[in-house]
């Protein structure tokens, strides 16, 4: 019984993802509208790259996973700090899920033709658990990456600040400062800053404005909080020697704060297989006895 429901829930999932393939459902007129009179959004400072075999076989499944609403706003913000286009992130979702769905059954033709089976249920119930997993395993993957990509970024960020307030105290203006500095600096995090300080030059925009965007795109909030300060000496005169010097100090504060208690929860995590082993261990000496004593009652 619970195989036949198990193969009604596929089929049926299946056959709707067929139709919103084939027939996907029109936007509503006031989306319509509303797109078509908004004003052009500034193109993205992060770049993204489209490769991966993957995400050619895992295509046609990109328009069914964008109607079910993915990916959702905190997963689009983590693919494009890691500049993996969203269309290419579904991609490889589904093409993950098809192959873990489809790998027990292939197992289970190997081993017929070897003349052994594990029954009917080991390919459908080991092929859901494989889609599944393999199904959100690129969500966790792109969260991982994202998320050590910002701690590097606010690591250089503070090493910028520094730089920054160096250059002004030697009497270099705002912007001779913010391109001066992120000159020297190598490595990812520099480099979206400059990319972002180039289109500030390119679409003769302020520097601090793209600095901003960048941070909302990064979702990294210090470096918005530095393009904020760096407006005010750049729009009122305002003196933000002091302010970056702060700034700078409490990044370092936060990022060490957030270094030891990194450290504290990896000794805890050390802890666990040391007491795994330990319970083993005793049921390994108490099992002898317990067996004694339950064959004499």
């Amino acid at each position: 019984m619970i195989t036949v429901l198990v193969l009604g829930i596929g089929l049926g999932v299946g056959l709707w993802a067929l139709a919103v393939w084939a027939f996907p459902p029109r936007p509503a007129l006031g989306v319509v509208l509303a797109r078509a009179t908004a004003s052009p959004a500034p193109p993205p400072i992060l770049a993204t790259d489209d490769t991966g075999w993957a995400a050619k076989v895992g295509r046609p499944f990109i328009a069914p996973l964008r109607v079910m609403g993915l990916p959702g706003e905190r997963l689009s913000r983590d693919l494009a700090v890691i500049g993996r286009p969203v269309a290419t992130h579904l991609a490889e979702k589904a093409t993950l899920a098809i192959a873990g769905l489809l790998a027990p059954a292939l197992l289970q033709l190997l081993l017929m033709l070897g003349g052994l089976s594990l029954g009917v249920e080991f390919p459908i119930i080991g092929g859901l658990v494989l889609a599944a997993v393999g199904f959100v395993l690129p969500d966790l993957q792109a969260r991982s990456d994202a998320a050590k990509l910002r701690v590097g970024f606010r690591h250089a960020l503070s090493a910028y600040l520094d730089l920054v307030w160096i250059t002004l105290a030697g009497g270099a203006g705002v912007d001779s400062a913010l391109n001066d500095s992120v000159g020297v600096g190598h490595g990812w995090a520099f480099a979206q800053i400059r990319r972002a300080l180039e289109a500030a030059r390119l679409t003769r925009t302020t520097p601090w404005d793209t600095l901003r965007r960048l941070g909302e795109e990064l979702d990294v909030t210090e470096l918005a909080e530095l393009a904020a300060s760096v407006s005010l000496a750049g729009t009122e005169g305002a003196k933000v020697r002091a302010s970056l010097a702060a700034k700078a100090a409490a990044l370092r504060t936060h990022q060490i704060t957030a270094a030891e208690g990194d450290a504290q929860a990896a000794t805890e995590r050390m802890s666990l297989p040391v007491m795994a082993l330990f319970l083993g261990f005793l049921a390994f000496i108490a099992y002898p006895a317990l067996t004694q004593v339950l064959n004499g009652l």
